[in-house]
């Protein structure tokens, strides 16, 4: 039997619906436009499964982009894959959003080794959530950074690529470093997911229903909106 897995990520300003079927991209719907996750993502769920003639139930899993990311959409995306997971008696799945962000921009650009790779998500003024990656191994795991001109200093005998949301706003601050790529053209999918979350399927790395939470990385700061 064919293994379908519906795969979600809210984790962006990007909100990304997505269908694999045994590891291989079969269709993606999506929108980038702030604050969509909450009136968009069911309906592109059932937009995607109508438009390829699917069921709910002819689903093997679910699977959800977990963060680190936007605090609000990370709690749309995995509440809306638990309730579905819930209902339809499937196993979730859960992808670390840096590791698909990765995973997206080597599927879509090529692949160096001796370069290293830095997807990174916008948090707040200089601080970004981010990882590294030389020959696809992970040499510096998920954290929040806040980063300025020598952040990545022990690493510029190589290349340093910086992609991502959390990249656009460094261009400025490594102009004049050549070492280091600030790559603006990445635009995220919850496509990039699909060789991890058929990885996880067939190892059955599943999250327990009832204690799973989106990995926030840090706690949710509420802010006072600006006077008009």
């Amino acid at each position: 039997m064919s293994v379908r897995i519906l795969q979600i990520d809210t984790a962006t300003d990007t909100c990304s619906v997505s269908i694999s079927v045994d590891g291989v991209l079969l269709d993606c719907l999506e929108a980038q436009e702030p604050n969509l996750h909450a009136s968009k993502l069911t309906v592109f769920i059932d937009e995607l499964l109508k438009r390829n003639a699917l069921a709910f139930t002819d689903l093997q899993a679910v699977a959800v982009s977990k963060g680190p990311g936007s605090y609000t959409g990370l709690r749309i995306g995995v509440s809306t894959a638990k309730g579905l997971c819930y209902a339809l008696d499937l196993p979730l799945i859960a992808v670390n959003t840096l590791e698909s962000m990765y995973k997206g921009y080597i599927e879509k650009h090529g692949f160096n080794e001796n370069w290293i790779y830095v997807p990174m998500l916008d948090a707040r003024r200089m601080e970004v959530y981010l990882n590294m990656y030389q020959n696809h191994q992970l040499i510096r795991t998920t954290e929040a950074v806040i980063v300025d001109a020598h952040t990545f200093d022990s690493y510029t005998s190589h290349k340093v690529v910086l992609f991502g949301s959390g990249a656009a706003k460094l261009m400025e601050l490594f102009a004049h470093n050549p070492q280091i790529i600030v790559d603006e053209s990445y635009s995220h999918s919850s496509a990039y997911m699909t060789a991890s979350v058929y990885e996880k399927f067939t190892r059955k790395e599943f999250e327990d229903l009832i204690y799973f939470e989106p990995y926030y990385l840090k706690e949710f700061i509420a802010t006072t909106p600006k006077a008009r």
